[in-house]
């Protein structure tokens, strides 16, 4: 295992999230806060509690996830995507490290900066509404999980497109939809019955609902459910990245 190759990529795309902090960091923070101000304290304070929780905080969790999946995709799809547009992708194939170090380098740096979001997120929702954590390990267990198996997608995606727009596409048309539709402001079984068994096959509400648990220990999906669709999908997501990087799709085009 090429360590020194891992860091040198890992630390190139940590410093260009530090080099764009505003566009990073500071941005989807504050468009988030614009959430809780509208959500959380304006229209939040005239609804009525969710199974014993206030609807500000019970937001806290969707709208994490509507933050850390679309950052997750997008700085991963990024990372990779720039060097294909610029031609140094070929000095990336050329180096001493193997498919395992390049996505180690470039998914690990995605998640950290994922990560990183989230909790500042979490933490600016202080400012706004009161919450508590019921279980913090399992929290930042389905944080790392979750930042982790949307990083390799964005990964994927990166190898995928061949110009900008394609970026764009799943992050704006898939992601976003679905996790609005999927439980992040309201419980889905505040839907009729068969509205509620339809946004089952959305594969979002597992996500916002394991993280809905470890905040407030209930949720309207089953947690272990939760976990094993997202393991699920991670797997998917490695063997995808394993048969590009075996096959040579789409690496330097």
């Amino acid at each position: 295992m090429n360590f020194h190759g891992i860091r040198a990529i890992y630390r190139f795309e940590m410093a260009r999230t530090f080099r764009t902090l505003t566009q990073s960091i500071a941005s989807p923070v504050l468009s988030t806060s614009l959430y809780f101000v509208v959500f959380g304290a304006a229209i939040g304070s005239r609804m009525g509690a969710i199974g014993g929780v206030s609807y500000g905080a019970f937001i806290i969790p969707g709208l994490i996830m509507l933050s850390l999946l679309n950052e997750s995709i997008s700085n991963a799809s990024f990372g990779i995507y720039m060097p294909k547009w610029a031609g140094t992708i070929y000095e990336l194939l050329s180096a001493p490290v193997n498919f395992v170090e390049v996505v180690l380098g470039y998914v690990g740096a995605a998640a950290t900066k994922s990560m990183i979001l989230g909790l500042l997120i979490l933490a600016t929702s202080r400012l706004f509404v009161d919450y508590e954590i019921q279980h913090p390990f399992w929290m930042l267990a389905f944080l790392l999980l979750t930042a982790v198996t949307f990083s390799l997608f964005g990964f994927i995606i990166g190898l995928w497109a061949d110009d900008f727009q394609k970026l764009q596409v799943v992050p704006l048309m898939v992601i976003t939809p679905l996790t609005f539709l999927g439980g992040s402001f309201y419980s889905i079984n505040m839907l009729p019955p068969f509205w509620q068994k339809v946004t089952l096959f959305n594969p979002v509400v597992y996500l916002v609902n394991g993280f809905r648990w470890s905040f407030y220990g209930q949720a309207d999906v089953n947690v272990v459910v939760s976990v094993s669709a997202t393991l699920a999908f991670m797997l998917v997501c490695l063997a995808t990245v394993w048969w590009i990087f075996r096959t040579g799709w789409k690496l330097k085009n």
